[in-house]
């Protein structure tokens, strides 16, 4: 009698393989997906900068606009309507406007669940250079 299949001690072999596999390999993965997600909140600032410094530039004199809908708002759009709504969330990242005054704003784009969806939090204001942030919301130099 000839019997084909797998005995016992080749089965949980094969199984201890794939547990120290996954060990290793799914925390690459969850800080893999938390750099997609801060590399886009990133490029995100950077879209929201170009759209509040050319809604600035239009306006005599020239302001910020009040809000994130306003910018989404115009003829033509300075941001797609997804980032003009205030506060926005994208790729797991909720990006916060305010305005300071005409010539001040502060933008802050924090995980939309901290420890999930990121673990940074990024600033920029109206000098246009993206810094990281505290957890109490002061830019970190």
């Amino acid at each position: 009698m000839n019997h084909r299949g797998f005995t016992l001690i080749e089965i949980v072999i094969v199984t201890a393989i794939i547990a120290i596999l996954s060990v290793a390999v799914i925390p690459q993965f969850l800080r893999a997906r938390y750099n997609a997600n801060e590399s886009s909140a990133i490029a995100t600032l950077r879209v929201y900068v170009t759209g509040l410094e050319g809604f600035r530039a239009s306006r005599i004199p020239p302001t910020y606009p009040p809000d994130l809908s306003t910018l989404a708002s115009e003829e033509p759009p300075y941001v797609d309507s997804l980032l003009g709504q205030d506060p926005a969330t994208k790729q797991g990242y909720t990006f916060t406007y305010d305005q300071m005054d005409t010539d001040e704003y502060q933008l802050l784009a924090s995980p939309a669940v901290d420890g999930v969806t990121g673990t940074r939090i990024f600033f920029v204001d109206q000098s246009g250079v993206i810094r990281l942030d505290d957890q109490d919301g002061a830019p970190i130099e």
